[in-house]
């Protein structure tokens, strides 16, 4: 974990230590979180741009469609539907903020590079694939 990181010194023992990528994805637990994470996340990048509080919420098909123009669909088993699909992206934001590989502060900057809010997701999720992977080689 990141020495800034707003976690560091929380015990976060109730993150599961994943073998690959895939068992990233398809935790369930870990969508679940990431789906308050990443429309609160929404939400505020909106409020930013916006120049008000707002509440947003992403939908399940704009969060599919990212995951897979991002490349990272090809990493889930083939009978996947749409809703695991967003489910995988949620597990990951949330796994990738959790552990320090990305900050709230990056995905609102991410989010408010472009209005589309797909493009948007999918540099995320690149951004979060590339990290991820270049973290692996430094262990």
């Amino acid at each position: 974990m990141a020495m800034n990181h707003p976690l560091r010194g929380l015990d976060l023992n109730f993150i599961p230590d994943h073998q690959n990528l895939s068992d990233i994805l398809m935790d369930n637990d870990l969508a679940a979180l990431g789906d308050a994470f990443i429309n609160f996340a929404y939400s505020l990048a909106s409020s930013f741009r916006e120049g008000k509080p707002v509440g947003r919420k992403l939908s399940n098909m704009k969060l599919a469609s990212a995951l897979r123009r991002s490349g990272l669909r090809r990493i889930l088993p083939s009978r996947v539907d749409r809703h695991q699909q967003a489910n995988a992206a949620e597990a990951l934001i949330a796994y990738a903020w959790l552990i320090g590989i990305t900050s709230l502060r990056e995905i609102i900057q991410i989010m408010n590079e472009t209005e589309n809010v797909e493009e948007a997701l999918e540099a995320l999720l690149r951004r979060i694939w590339r990290k991820y992977e270049s973290s692996l080689l430094k262990t």
